[in-house]
């Protein structure tokens, strides 16, 4: 069996730790789990930094530590927290080298997940800082797809935010992208519902369908490549994008982005209209690969 996700991140923090003499911080980081298994068991003289129950103050203080070159990496452990933690962040760090020359580099890793956790911490949140300048987004599900992110962090100027979930930890697979041939339909999943796409994707060839799959992972810049296009543009019912967000935010950016290139029609399928609660009576959870069939021949019967 290959390497879990987790085991990649932990290898990442602990080496940048070290050898960067950097630092982590977030809240409860060294309690039950070390975030899930991703964080190595060091401690604050190793550079992990537990903050307070302040969430504003948060990010305050990891921009402060991003001045003074530090690269840090802030682990917020439930995305829809962005709403308290990425005040300072989007307001200062991502301005900061735009209108001073400063650089406040940092690493943020915002963690989203589902089931019975509220309203607030539940499901992906990164459309709330998405149209902040001076911000890059990506959001990987896998060992390679996190290492070259890290990478390029490394040799950037630029606050980036990393979209993680907890159900891909676990993950020791890579994806690869299908456009070979021409296709009834392309699918273009983000985050956790990546996994959901391809398991959708084999339901429906064994139905006689032709379907092809785009992995996103870097989310702003979003850069069409040429191959889509020319994939998408052959399709015969367009594009489907999944993500566990609401389909008002990054959803209909993007697709509006794919729409403009290809001229095809784009449709988008994320989490319900409405608020999720504490029980899985009243869960709001991303499209699973049932549900992906099922709009696929929605919009397949349309035509």
């Amino acid at each position: 069996m290959g390497k879990e996700l987790r085991q990649t991140i932990k290898t990442i923090t602990s080496h940048h730790l070290k050898k960067n003499k950097s630092q982590v911080f977030g809240q409860n980081l060294t309690g039950v789990g070390w975030v899930a298994g991703t964080l190595p068991k060091l401690f604050e003289k190793d550079g992990v930094i537990e903050l307070p129950m302040a969430d504003v103050a948060g990010g305050g203080i990891v921009t402060g530590s991003a001045l003074m070159g530090k690269r840090p990496i802030y682990i917020i452990r439930y995305q829809g927290y962005n709403w308290f933690n990425c005040i300072f962040i989007v307001n200062y760090a991502c301005k900061s080298n735009a209108i001073w020359k400063i650089p406040c580099p940092m690493m943020i890793r915002g963690i989203s997940s589902e089931g019975s956790i509220g309203p607030v911490a539940g499901s992906a949140h990164i459309s709330t800082i998405y149209k902040m300048p001076g911000l890059k987004i990506f959001s990987p599900m896998t060992n390679k797809e996190y290492s070259n992110v890290y990478k390029n962090f490394m040799k950037s100027k630029d606050v980036f935010y990393i979209s993680e979930h907890r159900s891909s930890y676990s993950n020791t697979r890579e994806f690869k992208n299908d456009l070979t041939g021409n296709k009834d339909i392309i699918l273009m999943p983000i985050s956790v519902t990546r996994f959901a796409a391809e398991k959708a994707k084999l339901i429906l060839e064994k139905k006689g369908f032709s379907v092809g799959i785009i992995h996103l992972v870097n989310l702003k810049p979003f850069l069409i490549k040429s191959e889509w296009i020319k994939a998408i543009k052959k399709s015969k019912f367009g594009v489907l994008m999944t993500d566990n967000d609401y389909v008002d935010g990054v959803l209909r950016i993007l697709a509006h982005q794919i729409n403009e290139k290809t001229n095809k029609p784009v449709s988008v399928l994320g989490l319900d209209d409405k608020t999720a609660g504490h029980h899985k009576k009243v869960d709001n959870l991303p499209p699973n690969e049932l549900k992906i069939v099922e709009r696929i021949k929605i919009i397949i019967k349309k035509k």
